[in-house]
């Protein structure tokens, strides 16, 4: 009868040799896969089609000069929202800090900013303030686009 130690190195040994048969299975057929004039071709059909879609969508190339004016705009915006929060005027300051959020790039991040540095009052007001800016950007756009239409 084996002893334990001896079963268990057998177990082991096993296990180790199923692993490399398993890492050199998917090496062989990963590089069978792409050495596959086929599978190049359908890859690059597949980017071909994803980059037309993201032009077809609208996706412009990214132009330095508008992301400096929406940085400047993002900052004037939280500063006049910040000077009318400091004046009082809860109301104007909340809208602006919404502009601010709308051209902000990373919209998260600014809330939990905002949600730190904000009271709380502000910041629950700042938050259902959020879906009439999206309604309000949303049927801004679809504007800019009907007009864009009938120039064509």
């Amino acid at each position: 009868m084996p002893c334990g130690r001896t079963v268990l190195c057998l177990l082991a040994a096993l296990a180790a040799c199923g692993a490399v048969a398993f890492l050199g299975y998917c090496v062989y057929f990963d590089r069978k896969r792409r050495g596959d004039p086929a599978f190049r071709r359908r890859l690059r059909d597949k980017r071909r089609a994803q980059h037309q879609k993201a032009e077809g969508r609208g996706a412009q190339v990214w132009d330095p000069a508008k992301n400096e004016k929406l940085q400047e705009l993002f900052l004037q915006e939280v500063q006049m929202g910040e000077l009318w929060l400091s004046r009082g005027d809860l109301r104007l300051g909340v809208e602006h800090l919404s502009n601010a959020l709308l051209v902000c790039g990373q919209p998260e991040e600014l809330l939990k900013v905002f949600k730190h540095t904000l009271p709380p009052k502000v910041f629950e007001m700042l938050l259902h303030k959020i879906p009439l800016i999206c309604q309000q950007f949303e049927t801004d756009m679809n504007e800019q686009e009907y007009l864009e239409d009938d120039r064509d």
